[in-house]
Order: structure tokens, then C-alpha cells, then sequence
């Protein structure tokens, strides 16, 4: 994948097979591929049958491949040059300062256009200067690096704790554990 282009297909093999590109349809990959509450193999079972327009079409031999593909694209064409760094924002906990701050940058309502590829996203994404999920992202960064809080931020902190505390997910049974605590502590 050529960063200066934007794919619409994966090369597998000798043949390339339709992918579906649009950024509703990643983040909907995102999301099922961090389900908590859903085996890993049938996780990525599920996104390559999202991600690919014809999934089926594709030879048991180069689904690995596939999977590969999936993830590099996912990942904006970039190859991963190390371990994944700490997590700092959540798509979908943080969804509405992302969307403000890829408006702002793309100069239009991005949820209004019949398609956006998910590269552009992306771009823009990268672009979302100074703003809320800048302050959030910055504030959350400082935390778990142990760093001192400036006054504002501190302020902003204590004001908004909830928006910058990214929360767990937990399985269904985490949850039921969580629930079953509650009831013997009289909770």
C-alpha cells in the first residue's frame, strides 16, 4: 500500500479482493475486534468478514495474509516499528471530541459524507491541533507518566474527571463478578 493513494483493495496473492474503506466501517472493526466478551479467533474472524467484500472468495492459505493486511491498513499503511504504546484515548469513549476535532480540521461534518476513506480520516485525525481531546489526551499522558499537573490542568482534571479517566472494559462475567461483590457488601 503506497501512501499517496488510497486503497480500495488488498493485494493477496495474485489477485486483489475488494475492502470496504470507509472509516464507519474501521471503526466498527475497531470495536469488535476489542470486544471483550468475544473469543480473539472469532474476533478476527468477524472484521475480516467486514473488512474484505467478499471474504469467502479468499483461499484458506492467504487468509493469515489477509489478516495481516487488515491490521496494516487499519493502522493508516504504516508497518509497527515497536510495541504499542500506552493507550490514551478510547474511540469510542471519546467519540465526540474526536468528531469535534476532525470537523474542525476537515471543515465539514464528516458524519454527513456519504464516504470518507479511512486514511482521510486518519489524516485529519493527526491533524486535530489545541482543543478538548488535545487537553484530555495531554492531561491523561501526564498521569500515567507520573508528571505534575499544571494548575489549569489540575482544575480541568478535578472538573472533568470522568472524560479523562479512560475506563476498563470487562467481559460480561466481570461484570456479573463485579455485581455479585456489590450485593454480598450491600452495595
Amino acid at each position: 500500500m503506497i501512501g499517496w493513494q488510497l486503497p480500495h483493495a488488498v493485494k493477496l496473492g495474485e489477485r486483489e479482493y475488494r475492502i470496504h474503506a470507509d472509516y464507519r466501517d474501521i471503526l466498527d472493526i475497531i470495536q469488535r475486534l476489542s470486544d471483550p466478551d468475544e473469543d480473539e479467533r472469532v474476533r478476527l474472524y468477524v472484521a475480516l468478514h467486514l473488512f474484505y467484500a467478499d471474504f469467502k472468495a479468499i483461499p484458506p492459505d492467504l487468509q493469515q495474509d489477509a489478516a495481516r493486511q487488515m491490521m496494516l491498513f487499519i493502522a493508516g499503511g504504516v508497518e509497527d516499528s515497536g510495541p504499542p504504546g500506552p493507550k490514551l484515548f478510547d474511540w469510542e469513549q471519546d467519540w465526540d471530541m474526536i468528531v469535534s476535532g476532525i470537523n474542525k480540521v476537515a471543515g465539514c461534518e464528516v458524519r454527513a459524507l456519504p464516504f470518507c476513506h479511512w486514511w482521510t480520516f486518519l489524516a485529519w485525525f493527526g491533524a486535530i491541533g489545541e482543543g478538548q481531546f488535545s487537553t484530555v489526551v495531554s492531561i491523561r499522558d501526564k498521569l500515567r507518566r507520573g508528571k505534575k499537573l499544571e494548575k489549569w490542568e489540575q482544575e480541568y482534571y478535578r472538573q472533568n474527571r470522568a472524560r479523562v479517566t479512560l475506563r476498563p472494559r470487562y467481559t460480561a462475567e466481570e461484570l456479573a463478578e463485579q455485581e455479585r461483590l456489590k450485593k454480598l457488601l450491600g452495595e
